[in-house]
């Protein structure tokens, strides 16, 4: 079927149609490598990391829960994108239902939320441990820690719920064709022939309330954080908190940098090429799962062990 005769006027729609990367078809195949790579990578790691936590009860306590959430969340994450992706890149466009776009438009967002949240938690873990550790265990207890799981997952929910149904009110007569990898609020949005500002003006809002404040809020925290590991006596304390925190901050820097990017210039950087927009819009899904397993898991001596300790045991 050519795209080209998907463009037709009408205002209801069975399908769309993910094109992949406009211009770079020739070459996407070859693209297609390193993604493939990295997602292998992120699965792996990942699923490596929730495993240990999971067996080993030694671990089950908030700093290595809080990573279990990011771990789950991140396989979760890449998954609902990058295999499609990769077989829209090895095989061309693809037909996707309307009910399963709009489905793989809210896990997007909703997941990508939970990552927000997810890192929010982490470094207001870190803060209780390094500011306050006398308060740590009073603070940071199992039935908190589940109600913390509980508001992340209502949050996303709340959040990403309104943006689907303000793209179920839009007539579509623009036609079918997505030019992305995956489903897109505002990638589907522009389509509709009717208004879409009250669409554009909730995704800014509910992006700059929800993962804006998560971003004020995580380096809040580490401000505060090392401006205590400043103060410890120990110069191999600075140290080694230093070098935690730092890397730490380049993964948390990394995955809201290329997001406010891509998120932003989707919006409003017109001059910006299609496969620009569409590569950057795929690498701030993928980029975070593929290094956080590394970051957050294999630089914790306590994970790293047991992943140690569990890949030879298997063998």
């Amino acid at each position: 079927m050519n795209p080209q005769e998907l463009n037709t006027t009408h205002t209801q729609v069975s399908f769309f149609f993910l094109t992949g990367l406009p211009d770079l078809e020739d070459i996407q195949i070859w693209i297609s490598i390193p993604f493939t790579f990295m997602y292998l990578l992120a699965v792996l790691g990942n699923v490596l990391v929730v495993a240990v936590v999971v067996l080993d009860h030694s671990l089950h306590e908030p700093m290595y829960l809080f990573l279990a959430m990011l771990a789950f969340n991140d396989v979760l994450l890449c998954t609902v994108t990058v295999p499609q992706m990769l077989l829209i890149f090895w095989q061309g466009p693809l037909a996707v239902a309307f009910p399963a776009c709009l489905t793989q438009m809210f896990f997007v967002h909703a997941l990508f939320l939970s990552e927000s949240a997810v890192l929010l938690a982490m470094a207001f873990d870190r803060y209780v441990a390094i500011c306050t550790p006398l308060h740590y265990t009073a603070l940071l207890t199992g039935p908190l820690l589940f109600k913390v799981g509980l508001a992340l997952g209502a949050r996303s929910v709340a959040v990403v719920t309104p943006g689907v149904l303000l793209i179920l009110r839009l007539d579509f007569c623009r036609g079918t064709i997505i030019l992305h990898t995956y489903c897109e609020n505002m990638g589907i949005a522009k389509l509709a022939c009717n208004s879409i500002t009250l669409n554009s003006i909730y995704g800014l809002s509910a992006a700059l309330l929800t993962t804006g404040l998560d971003f004020v809020f995580i380096s809040l925290s580490y401000w505060l954080i090392l401006k205590t590991v400043l103060q410890l006596p120990s110069r191999k304390a600075r140290t080694k908190a230093f070098g935690t925190c730092g890397a730490h901050i380049c993964v948390i820097l990394i995955f809201y940098t290329l997001a406010f990017f891509s998120f932003f210039t989707h919006r409003f950087g017109h001059h910006v090429p299609s496969h620009t927009l569409i590569l950057l819009a795929n690498l701030y899904l993928l980029i975070p799962p593929t290094m956080n397993p590394i970051v957050y898991g294999i630089k914790t001596k306590e994970i790293r062990i047991r992943v140690v300790g569990l890949c030879f045991r298997s063998e």
